[in-house]
């Protein structure tokens, strides 16, 4: 039995997280891209990468706060790269993406 091919796709983290986020039809759908331009850090978890960013500088990072750093940069490109592609869906067409009301 022959295998099936599929299509290549990225295999990045972030290829991967940002096509959880798409529909069948491979687009986020209009609501779900205005949720996702709502979502962003706490305050909380902002105060925490400054400082981290600040050692960093300094070159003062324990191993723990690299993989902290590291997994902040990670989820900022995420989210990033999801809210980069909702901003596009909505900019390309906002006559069937607005709410009417």
């Amino acid at each position: 039995m022959a295998a099936v091919q599929l299509p290549q796709q990225e295999t990045t983290e972030a290829a991967i997280f940002a096509r959880l986020w798409e529909s069948r039809e491979g687009v986020l759908s209009p609501e779900l891209a205005r949720l996702v331009l709502k979502l962003g850090f706490s305050e909380l978890d902002k105060a925490r990468m400054h400082d981290l960013a600040a050692k960093n500088r300094a070159g003062t990072l324990t191993a723990a706060e690299i993989d902290a750093l590291d997994n902040y940069v990670k989820v900022g490109d995420l989210l990033a790269i999801v809210q980069s592609k909702a901003r596009k869906l909505l900019k390309q067409s906002p006559h069937k993406t607005r709410r009417h009301g």
